[in-house]
């Protein structure tokens, strides 16, 4: 029987060096860095996704990065399929996946698997969209109190969105979504999965968010969106929904001004940095490390894991030496 193959995953809120750690363990052990990022995904929303630059990355390379045009839907189950993928051809190279994880949702789906649900149908989306539009979201919550009350009282009587896609599974399956997260789900099998947790103390990372913000407007954040929407690119599409985008989308068209758009997205981030820790906290077998994935004192305990988990780094891979 085949030995389960390691799989690294380097996880923890925005801000917080997971990026420059992977390309770190990938240099040292071998390896190439796996995206689990909902918005790096997109192509041409560079800057403010906070993609890794040729420069940065060392010549490791990156997957399930630039995979999307703007108008293109991507879900969970899309993401574990293209994971799945990535990871056999890694394993097939003998390369040392490290999975550098955003979206928790993604992370959950690759390792733990989805339930079998019914693809999005479109035709009925729009229906329900035209229900709540015309008599609110409370009516569908309505719906599906009928359908699905476990469901129902787990869903907020305002959140459209969840509501519509709970009807849609019901309505496709034929059988309510609650029963169909009781299935057994198809978990990631042949790896063994090394957690590596990034948690920074909070005022530092919010100190760090703001800057980032900074740097990230100094590199061209504006010009970036500016460029986007003079090629056309529906300013309804998902990535214009990420954060930062639709600040400065409305500085331009004059609705705010800058610096109001910048605290904004500030706050934004530094609201959703809360969130990825509240979820990731929850996530189990995860060794957590109190700092920044880009502190070289940091980066040796995680050396010093890794060589004791998965062994030490491989002849010449630059361990001697790092660039952090």
């Amino acid at each position: 029987m085949n030995q389960p193959a390691p799989l690294l995953v380097i996880l923890g809120p925005t801000a917080a060096g997971k990026s420059a750690l992977a390309i770190e363990l990938a240099r040292r052990w071998q390896g190439e860095v796996v995206c689990c990022d909902s918005t790096q995904l997109y192509r041409y929303f560079d800057i403010g996704t906070s993609k890794p630059r040729s420069p940065e990355r060392l010549g490791v390379p990156h997957h399930l990065m630039d995979l999307l045009e703007p108008h293109e839907i991507f879900t969970a189950g899309d993401y574990r399929r293209r994971a799945l993928d990535a990871l056999a051809g890694l394993r097939r190279r003998r390369r040392l996946p490290v999975l550098t994880a955003g979206t928790g949702l993604y992370l959950r789906a690759l390792l733990e698997g989805l339930a079998d649900a019914p693809a999005r149908s479109e035709e009925l989306r729009e229906r329900l969209r035209g229900r709540a539009k015309l008599r609110g979201a409370p009516y569908l919550h309505r719906i599906l109190q009928r359908l699905d009350p476990p469901t129902a009282s787990r869903i907020a009587p305002q959140d459209a969105a969840k509501l519509i896609r709970a009807i849609e599974v019901c309505l496709s399956s034929g059988q309510p979504m609650s029963d169909l997260l009781r299935q057994p789900r198809p978990r990631l099998e042949g790896f063994q999965v090394v957690k590596i947790g990034l948690l920074p103390p909070r005022p530092a990372l919010y100190e760090r968010i703001e800057r980032r913000t900074r740097a990230m407007l100094a590199a061209g954040w504006l010009d970036e969106v500016r460029s986007l929407l003079a090629r056309g690119f529906d300013p309804g599409a998902k990535p214009f929904q990420f954060i930062g985008y639709g600040e400065l989308r409305a500085h331009l068209a004059g609705v705010v001004d800058f610096e109001t758009a910048v605290r904004a997205i500030q706050q934004a981030t530094r609201r959703y940095a809360k969130r990825q820790i509240t979820w990731f906290r929850r996530e189990s077998g995860v060794d957590w490390f109190d700092g920044f994935g880009d502190d070289p004192a940091v980066a040796a305990r995680v050396f010093a894991l890794l060589a004791d988990r998965i062994g030490p780094p491989a002849a010449g891979s630059g361990a001697a030496g790092g660039a952090l």
